[in-house]
Order: C-alpha cells, then structure tokens, then sequence
C-alpha cells in the first residue's frame, strides 16, 4: 500500500509516515522511492511496535499504538506445546505481565507529577525552602557580616596609628591584608567540607 493508504490504517498523517521513513523507523518495511513506495503493512506494524519511543506512544500517538497492538492481536499466534507445571498453580504465585514502554512512561509521568504536587505543598506550609532562596539570604547575611568585620578592622588601625604614632594607611594595609588572607584560607576549608558532605537520613528519605 502507499502512504496515504499506511498512514489511513494507522490513523496518523501523511507527513508522519514520511517522518517515520526518514527517521529510520520503517527501514526494511517498504520498496521503491517517492511516490512509487510501496509499504508492508504487517512489516510497519511490527516495526513501530519495536522502535515508538514512549513519548511517541503518549498523547496523539497512543491511538497508534492501540491500533498496531489490535492489528497484531488479530493473528493467531503458533502453536506452542504446553509444559507441565512443575509444581501447582496453586503453589505458584501468578507471573506479572511486563509494562509496555507505554505503559511505563505515563507510570514516570505520574510519579512526577506527584513529586511536583509534593514540593508544592511543602512549600505552601512552610516546611520547605528552596535551596537558590536560602542561599541568596544567606550570602546577603554573610556579606552583611563582612561589611562589619572590614569597618572594625579600619577603626583598628586608626586607633593604632593614633595610639602609637605609626601610618593610618600603612596600619589599615597590615590588617586588611591579614583579614584577606584569613577569608581566602577559610573559604577553601569550608568549600573542601561541603563537597565531602553527605546526605543525611532525612534527607536521604525526601524524594523530591
């Protein structure tokens, strides 16, 4: 069949049958170029059962999906020779059927809406703080501090200079210098003390 007639049977588009085609999906499904191809229809429905990636099998494209598993529902499967169970049914608890790729994505899909319902609801009582908003006030505290530091440091070496009859400026250099060199020492500790941190169990816990 062409096209137009794959795309009718599959209920999709004209143009997504050229995008499959294109993308690789149909390979080894179709003869011919252009508008001289020709398409297996079975070869089409079970090479898109094998290579719709989940996202194709949501939304629009979950109305293909059903008709290629319907399609392929309608043949008769072979034959197979029937074991004997080695123990009872009863004994046996019941096998799961494995998720289609379908399936498993709109099962993602809740988790993760749920998880986003679940941040929001903490953040709408008050027992959970985003971590960018907690560390802008904490950086703007912390810069609040230095600020303090750094005036006390040249009120210092004012009353040096006045005290012992040395330079201001000189004074003011000495001890601005030390603070500096402190700052930068601490910073490297603390920044080497955080990369080492491990999550607590609670916070282990929260899935977020």
């Amino acid at each position: 069949m062409n096209a137009t007639q794959l795309a009718t049977e599959l209920g999709i588009t004209k143009g997504r049958v050229s995008q499959y085609v294109s993308e690789g999906k149909l390979d080894g499904c179709f003869t011919g170029d252009g508008r001289a191809r020709r398409f297996d229809l079975g070869k089409v429905r079970a090479a898109l059962d094998q290579r719709l990636d989940p996202g194709q099998m949501l939304g629009n494209g979950a109305s293909t999906k059903r008709r290629i598993r319907t399609a392929q529902s309608d043949v008769a499967p072979p034959a197979q020779p029937v074991e004997q169970p080695l123990a009872s049914e009863e004994d046996s608890p019941p096998a799961e059927a494995p998720m289609s790729r379908y399936e498993l994505a709109r099962t993602l899909n809740a988790e993760e809406a749920a998880r986003k319902s679940r941040r929001e609801n903490l953040l709408a009582e008050g027992s959970l703080v985003l971590a960018e908003s907690a560390g802008r006030e904490a950086a703007r505290a912390l810069s609040r501090e230095l600020a303090q530091v750094e005036d006390l440091l040249r009120r210092g070496a004012r009353v040096i200079a006045d005290d012992l009859g040395v330079d201001f400026k000189a004074a003011r250099k000495i001890l601005m210098d030390l603070w500096r060199e402190h700052r930068t020492l601490r910073a490297e500790a603390l920044g080497q003390k955080a990369a080492a941190a491990d999550l607590d169990d609670s916070e282990s816990e929260a899935d977020f």
